[in-house]
């Protein structure tokens, strides 16, 4: 291993991002009151052009009136090839109040655009005097996003999240589907005569992992289009939790309640997760590094599975 270890992501729940846009008001306080742990309040793709000054106005006033709670209160600006996004960042920090935590940046191609809107946020954030340091999430939704996924990863020390846009990055990638997220019908296998459907999102899913564990930045999964698909939904999460990822975007109400099902630890994991840390803190007693749980092997690597298991469950228990 590299004596360079891999740094923590952010200590806070991520199971659940639920979006709306920020040109309807009405859903704030519904989603205020939601189970989710981050709220994404959209002035991008769920806003008419027509609309992108009142949505932001009417963001700015969520920030001040509505109690957001323990949730972590995330905006999505436009993407950095329109003439909104500078305006949305402006007017978020000089007229939003305190409890705005993150900026959402959609699109992102490359370092420089992280750079970019870094180096704006942090003038205005000295010359307001804002107390509270504003972090970063990123949505890769472009084959130059993906290209270029591990320098991102690294380009701020703001950055905490990175998510997949399914349906940008698929157009981006000329992919012939119009589904966003979930397995594709003609993206299958054949063995014996039968089709199996594998996951067209694997190896995006995958660079996003690897690239957000080296430089501790938590990796998200995105949205899941079909909200009447409910086992759909969490066969998805539950290949992207399988994979690394720590949570996923709801675009409706209901999906907050299956992403929490999914990227929480059940009781069981939990429990044997506990017991494989104690069965190695025996082996270690009696100067053994392995031992065997339920008869299979374990040592040394399977205290670091273990404990992740169990941070998590930690970390969202304490929440």
């Amino acid at each position: 291993m590299s004596f360079r270890l891999q740094p923590a992501p952010p200590s806070r729940p991520n199971r659940c991002q639920l979006f709306g846009p920020g040109s309807r008001t009405a859903l704030f306080e519904k989603m205020a009151a939601s189970k989710a742990d981050v709220i994404n309040l959209d002035l991008e793709d769920s806003v008419a052009p027509g609309d992108k000054d009142s949505a932001r106005a009417n963001v700015i006033a969520a920030t001040h009136e509505i109690d957001w709670a323990n949730k972590y209160l995330s905006v999505r600006i436009n993407g950095l090839d329109t003439p909104f996004w500078y305006r949305d960042v402006v007017d978020l920090l000089e007229q939003g109040g305190e409890r705005l935590d993150q900026i959402m940046i959609p699109k992102v191609g490359c370092a420089a655009d992280i750079y970019a809107v870094d180096a704006l946020v942090s003038a205005i954030e000295a010359a307001k005097g804002r107390k509270k340091r504003i972090s970063f999430e990123v949505i890769i939704e472009s084959a130059a996003g993906i290209a270029h996924v591990e320098e991102i990863a690294a380009a701020s020390p703001r950055l905490q999240a990175m998510s997949l846009g399914a349906a940008d990055f698929a157009a981006s990638m000329g992919m012939q589907t119009t589904g966003i997220g979930g397995t594709q019908e003609n993206y299958y296998m054949l063995r014996g005569g039968q089709q199996y459907w594998s996951d067209p999102w694997h190896w995006a899913q995958t660079a996003i992992v690897a690239a957000c564990r080296t430089h501790g930045v938590l990796p998200v999964d995105g949205p899941f289009g079909d909200f009447s698909d409910d086992e759909g939904f969490r066969a998805q999460a539950r290949r992207s939790a399988t994979l690394g990822m720590v949570g996923k975007w709801a675009i409706h109400p209901k999906q907050v309640a299956l992403a929490n099902e999914v990227f929480t630890p059940s009781a069981e994991a939990v429990a044997e997760a506990r017991e494989i840390l104690e069965a190695m803190e025996a082996a270690k007693a009696r100067g053994e590094g392995a031992t065997t749980y339920k008869g299979r092997l374990v040592d040394i690597a399977s205290i670091k599975q273990a404990e992740v298991i169990v941070r998590q469950a930690e970390m969202i228990n304490a929440g």
